[in-house]
C-alpha cells in the first residue's frame, strides 16, 4: 500500500462511517508498542532517498458481543503526521459476520513506497484469522483523488493485490475502481520482510548494546588518534623550529665568511 489507500463513499457507507466516528472506540490511543525497522533501499525516482529508518507500532483492540476493533498506528520518531496518516482501523461485525478495513478514511502511509501499507493490511489479516476466517469482507471504493499520481496507484493495486484483493476499474480511464475479496481466508497475511521487519525487545536491546560498544570502540580510536595527532604537531614545531635555527646560523655564517673575504 502507498501514500493513497482505500475508502468508501457510497450513501450506505457515509451512514455507516458517521456511526463509527460516533464510536467510543474512536477515541482510543495505542496501547502496545513495537519497534520496527524500515531497511535501506535504493533510491526512487518518485519517492526520492530511502535510508534506514526506525518506526513505532501502536495497537489497540476492543472486543464486545457484537463488534471488535483493531487500529494499529505507525509513529515516526521526531515527525508529527495527521491522525489519518498511517493509521488502519478493522471493524469486525459479528451479526453481519463481515470485516470492514478503514471505512472511514483512505490508508495513507508515510514515508511512502516503504511497505507499510501491505504491513498494516497483513497485520489486519492476521488478526481477523484467529477468530473470523469465514467472516466476508466489505468491498471498498477506490478513488483517483487518493492517488497522487500514476505511478502512486499502480503501487496502491500492486500492494492490495498481492494481499489478494481485486481491483476492479468502473471506467475507461481508471478513475474509480473497486476492492473487494469474498472472505478473510482468501487474504494473505505475509508482507515484503526486505522493506518492513519487526524488531522484538531482546533485538532492540541487543542492537543498542551493539551499538553503545561501538561508540565505545569509536571513541577510543579517536582518542588514539587525536594523541597522535597532537604528538605530530608538536614534533613537526620542533622541526620548524630547529630548521628555522639552522637558516639563521646559515645565514649567519655566510654573511661571516663574506665579511672575511672582503678584508
Amino acid at each position: 500500500m502507498t501514500p493513497s489507500a482505500t475508502a468508501l463513499d457510497t450513501p450506505e457507507t457515509v451512514t455507516d462511517a458517521s456511526v463509527k466516528a460516533e464510536h467510543p472506540w474512536q477515541a482510543l490511543g495505542s496501547e502496545h508498542f513495537q519497534l520496527m525497522r524500515l531497511n535501506a533501499l535504493p533510491a526512487d525516482r518518485e519517492t526520492g532517498l530511502r535510508p534506514l529508518r526506525f518506526v513505532s507500532l501502536g495497537r489497540v483492540e476492543r472486543h464486545s458481543e457484537t463488534e471488535s476493533f483493531l487500529r494499529l498506528v505507525v509513529s515516526l520518531p521526531g515527525q508529527n503526521t495527521h491522525k489519518e496518516v498511517n493509521t488502519l482501523d478493522v471493524w469486525a461485525d459479528h451479526k453481519q459476520q463481515q470485516i470492514r478495513i478503514n471505512t472511514d478514511f483512505p490508508l495513507r502511509c508515510e514515508p511512502a513506497n516503504r511497505g507499510l501499507g501491505r504491513f498494516l493490511l497483513a497485520q489486519a489479516v492476521l488478526w481477523a484469522r484467529k477468530r473470523w476466517n469465514h467472516y466476508t469482507v466489505a468491498s471498498q471504493a477506490l478513488l483517483i483523488k487518493h492517488a497522487a499520481n500514476d505511478a502512486a496507484r499502480l503501487r496502491r493495486d500492486h500492494a492490495l493485490q498481492a494481499q489478494g484483493f481485486s481491483v476492479t476499474y468502473e471506467d475507461a480511464v481508471q478513475m474509480r475502481a473497486v476492492c473487494s475479496v469474498g472472505r478473510v481466508s482468501q487474504l494473505h497475511s505475509d508482507w515484503n520482510d526486505n522493506k518492513v521487519c519487526m524488531i522484538d525487545t531482546l533485538d532492540s536491546a541487543t542492537m543498542l548494546q551493539n551499538a553503545d560498544q561501538n561508540l565505545h570502540e569509536q571513541s577510543a580510536q579517536i582518542k588514539k588518534l587525536n594523541e597522535r595527532i597532537d604528538r605530530l604537531k608538536s614534533e613537526d614545531s620542533t622541526l620548524r623550529f630547529t630548521i628555522s635555527m639552522l637558516a639563521i646560523f646559515a645565514v649567519f655564517q655566510a654573511a661571516l665568511l663574506i665579511w672575511i673575504a672582503t678584508r
